[in-house]
């Protein structure tokens, strides 16, 4: 499990949004992904998925990665926020915002 762990270590420290999800934003597999992009979209913020579905390892690892059993799962300069119910909280309460903008977290250009 040591390399998983640093395997997603990589990915939300080298990432300042990351949302591990599944399916693309394209094209998300459920409905709580979904929402998590659309969330994301309406934010503006520049993030990056992992397509839990294409790998296995990850689809567990970020499980135990987190303490957290369900999967969206929101990353914000390395540290986990939680899945699209607290997303969804946090953004009508103004506070998912708050979160990109006292992070730095990159804006999309033109956003």
């Amino acid at each position: 499990m040591t390399d998983i762990n640093s395997r997603i270590s990589d990915l939300v420290t080298a990432n300042d949004v990351v949302l591990f999800m599944k399916g693309t934003p394209l094209f998300p597999q459920c409905g709580f992904s979904s929402k998590a992009i659309a969330i994301l979209e309406h934010c503006g913020v520049a993030y990056e998925t992992v397509d839990v579905l294409q790998d296995m390892e990850i689809r567990q690892g970020i499980k135990a990665f987190s303490d957290w059993p369900t999967i969206p799962q929101l990353y914000v300069k390395g540290e986990f926020v939680g899945g699209s119910d607290i997303m969804m909280e946090m953004f009508e309460a103004g506070e998912l915002q708050q979160l990109f903008d006292e992070s730095g977290a990159v804006k999309v250009s033109g956003s």
